[in-house]
């Protein structure tokens, strides 16, 4: 009782400090680190091997040691992983790849003429360029810059281009996304695993509705807001065109990774299997000699080789530290006994695992939505899910995979998401005004999900 009482009172502290627009890594750095003291002091004397594989002698020095034990065995791992990703992206933005990739499909774009029929197929567009381009932010800006003109060109209203973009990564999608990685990782599956027979078949279905649901809320606040289409561009806004034009093959550049990662794994074939850092290693070395081809410079190429590292560095301090900070707040609730609570509490209430499941998805995007972060709610919570579904007697990805879906339905309907401010402020508008536009659409994503979710289940 003890322990569940500490535990809600350091999860308001989250809350109002996360509200107060604090950095997630410290803030749940130490909340864990409160949570491992409260646990050492009032709870045990010992802390169970999920929150602690080796331990050093003393419960009080374990309490500190938990930091360098998610750290060594993140950073070889996961983290690893996941700075690779960063540093391929970000020599593809040094190239000109993400422009390049866009640019295949803003002919046909440019050809749709109904106005909200060019909305669905712009958010088509958006959840291919996700699985090459998977960052919120980073694509959100890219479209602002390539697709947003195209919209505002036809005449559709800024609010609903807006509404459309700010959706681009509604799902972490396909085997370079952070939170897909880490949750094939918990799961114990390959990334190409986990995305092609666990991920796609739930997300293409809500892909789908979530696309109509954008003509239908779009069309219905465009009228609300006494928005008439002209045709012709919105009046009084301004639009940053893009004017990069790297060579057109390099929109093949981002494409490389997923097909190595999926040609090279048990999908495919068994012979042979590449990780995901090998994929991107390999990857930034055809685009070095691309580049090579294109300016005849090999110590300008070479030199360039060093944006990947920078990129390696950049994901470390923006995500790997995250998930390290994560994993120690994941074991101090592990430690002071809150899981162990909350799995006894819904067997006593009668939950079963579809229960569970939907009340672990509807806290991850409330905490996603709180945190402007899905990585940061999913990293939190993530590593709690193998003891639920141990104690559920079910697969990790059943639990993991409806949950890491709906972590990020959260994230885009919140104000402080960072891709959400970023992409209101290159528009001159409110991010509440964005969220306005993303609410409906989230809505029937969440639903869909956790009704995907009960039918599956309801197959086991």
């Amino acid at each position: 009782m003890l322990g569940t009482i500490i535990t809600i009172l350091v999860l308001a502290g989250i809350v109002y400090l996360l509200a107060k627009q604090y950095k997630a890594q410290p803030v749940l750095l130490f909340a864990g680190f409160v949570l491992l003291l409260c646990a050492g002091l009032f709870i045990t004397n010992t802390f169970p091997k999920e929150a602690l594989t080796k331990g050093t002698g003393s419960v009080w020095v374990d309490v500190f040691d938990v930091f360098r034990d998610k750290a060594s065995s993140n950073l070889a791992g996961l983290g690893l992983i996941l700075m690779s990703i960063a540093g391929f992206a970000r020599y593809m933005e040094h190239v000109g790849a993400s422009p390049a990739l866009f640019a295949v499909f803003q002919g046909p774009l440019e050809r749709v003429k109904s106005p909200y029929l060019l909305l669905v197929v712009a958010f088509i567009v958006t959840q291919i360029l996700v699985i090459f381009i998977p960052s919120h932010a980073g694509l959100g800006v890219l479209l602002m810059v390539t697709m947003y003109p195209i919209l505002i060109r036809t005449g559709i209203s800024r609010m609903s281009a807006l509404g459309v973009i700010a959706t681009c990564q509604f799902i972490d999608h396909g085997p370079g996304s952070g939170n897909v990685i880490f949750a094939a990782k918990t799961s114990g599956l390959d990334p190409a695993i986990y995305f092609v027979h666990h991920q796609l078949p739930i997300t293409l279905p809500i892909i789908a509705a979530v696309a109509v649901a954008h003509f239908v809320s779009q069309k219905f606040w465009d009228k609300r807001d006494g928005f008439v289409f002209t045709g012709k561009p919105e009046e009084g806004v301004i639009v940053k065109e893009d004017t990069a034009s790297p060579p057109k093959i390099y929109a093949f550049l981002p494409i490389i990774p997923l097909v190595l990662i999926v040609a090279f794994s048990p999908i495919i074939q068994t012979t042979i299997k590449m990780d995901v850092v090998t994929a991107m290693l390999i990857s930034t070395l055809i685009a070095m000699v691309f580049e090579f081809i294109r300016l005849k410079s090999l110590k300008t190429v070479m030199d360039s080789l060093s944006l990947f590292f920078d990129g390696m560095g950049k994901q470390f301090v923006l995500t790997v530290s995250l998930v390290i900070c994560s994993q120690v707040f994941a074991s101090g609730l592990i430690a002071i006994g809150f899981v162990d609570t909350l799995i006894n509490a819904a067997k006593t209430a009668g939950f079963g695992v579809i229960a569970m499941t939907i009340a672990m998805s509807f806290i991850l995007a409330i905490s996603a939505f709180f945190m402007g972060s899905g990585n940061a709610a999913f990293f939190s919570f993530a590593p709690l899910t193998p003891k639920i579904a141990e104690s559920l007697a079910v697969p990790v990805v059943t639990v993991l995979l409806p949950m890491q879906i709906m972590t990020s339905f959260g994230r885009v309907v919140s104000p402080i998401t960072p891709a959400i401010i970023a992409i209101a402020g290159m528009a001159d508008v409110s991010p509440l005004q964005v969220v306005k536009r993303t609410a409906f659409p989230m809505l029937v994503a969440a639903i869909l999900n956790l009704a995907l979710m009960v039918y599956h289940l309801q197959g086991l």
